[in-house]
């Protein structure tokens, strides 16, 4: 699995399952897992992330301790994390807003000890509020108000991966948000199955009466939750379809940071020469992360799109160029 598919939300996940767990002291997994709309081994997967977190010297009272047992999980903090800290202005200003994340994943307790120090904090502060907001699409009440009312809603929606803009029929099944934009899982007619979109990416939605109620009960993609076209481990904004395929790719080290930013990537290779493999939804979307690669990127798998960046060099060149396209 990609080692940062989805890495804020992650971590904004992690913490507010180890904030309830500090209160609660002990859990039965089923119990946790389940308020946090995760799987018993998805759970204990994101447990271990944090299985080494503490303060230096990072001896064994410096860390965490998770306890997972064949039934119950539960954590403790060492005796440095327990004290209570002196925070700067900024420093508190950064960690109500971070607490404010936290609170907002879903099964937080909004009543914990988490809230009440955070009201706290705001006290010291000098102001009653801290607003995290989203940019909100234009149209994410309309896509709010259709998933409500199991209402169906013909759409225009540009697709990144294929560089068009196409009329789809969809019913909105699932809104969320992550890394800073909206997207709604939804039943698409044209493609006889559910699909994500960028709420952002659609140009109009007009409403078109109740959807079938075969559709409202079709289940869901995986989202990280279980076992997911990539592995274990949350996709965040992006889910694999099955018109998706599988490329690989070997670049300069250098640019791996620009791979563990693509949600669903997976490393693989060696140290002299790094290969991930992507789920590329289209030769548009491909085209662009080679050219963003550079010239010691190659396409290993499938060799029919080795020609997908030099051919795109050329069309960009002869536009610049003012020459046809493809010369």
């Amino acid at each position: 699995m990609s080692a940062t598919n989805d890495t804020a939300s992650r971590l904004r996940r992690l913490l507010a399952i180890l904030t309830w767990l500090a209160q609660v002291g002990e859990a039965p997994i089923d119990d946790v897992a389940a308020r946090f709309d995760l799987t018993p081994r998805a759970l204990v997967a994101e447990l271990e992330m944090a299985a080494c977190c503490g303060v230096p010297p990072y001896t064994p009272d410096q860390l965490l301790e998770i306890v997972v047992t064949e039934d119950t999980v539960s954590t403790r903090v060492g005796t440095t994390l327990a004290r209570p800290r002196r925070l700067s202005p900024r420093e508190g200003l950064g960690l109500a807003a971070s607490a404010r994340a936290v609170l907002a994943v879903p099964g937080s307790d909004e009543d914990s000890a988490l809230s009440r120090a955070l009201a706290k904090l705001d006290r010291a502060l000098g102001q009653s509020t801290i607003d995290v907001e989203l940019d909100m699409p234009d149209l994410l009440d309309t896509v709010r108000t259709a998933l409500g009312d199991g209402q169906r809603l013909v759409v225009t929606y540009y697709s990144a991966s294929t560089d068009q803009t196409s009329e789809r029929a969809i019913t909105p099944r699932r809104l969320f948000a992550s890394e800073g934009h909206w997207y709604v899982d939804a039943w698409c007619e044209g493609a006889d199955g559910v699909r994500r979109f960028r709420v952002d990416r659609i140009g109009s939605a007009i409403p078109a009466g109740p959807a079938a109620p075969e559709v409202l009960a079709e289940p869901l993609p995986d989202d990280g939750r279980g076992d997911g076209p990539a592995g274990p481990g949350p996709l965040g904004a992006y889910v694999p379809g099955p018109d998706s395929r599988r490329v690989r790719i070997a670049f300069d080290p250098s640019m791996t940071w620009l791979l563990e930013s693509i949600p669903s990537a997976v490393p693989g290779g060696d140290v002299d020469r790094p290969m991930w493999e992507v789920f590329v939804g289209g030769d548009a979307w491909l085209e662009r992360l080679l050219l963003r690669l550079g010239p010691d990127a190659e396409v290993v798998d499938p060799v029919e799109d080795r020609a997908l960046a030099p051919n795109a060099a050329r069309r960009i060149l002869a536009r610049y160029q003012g020459g046809p396209e493809g010369s």
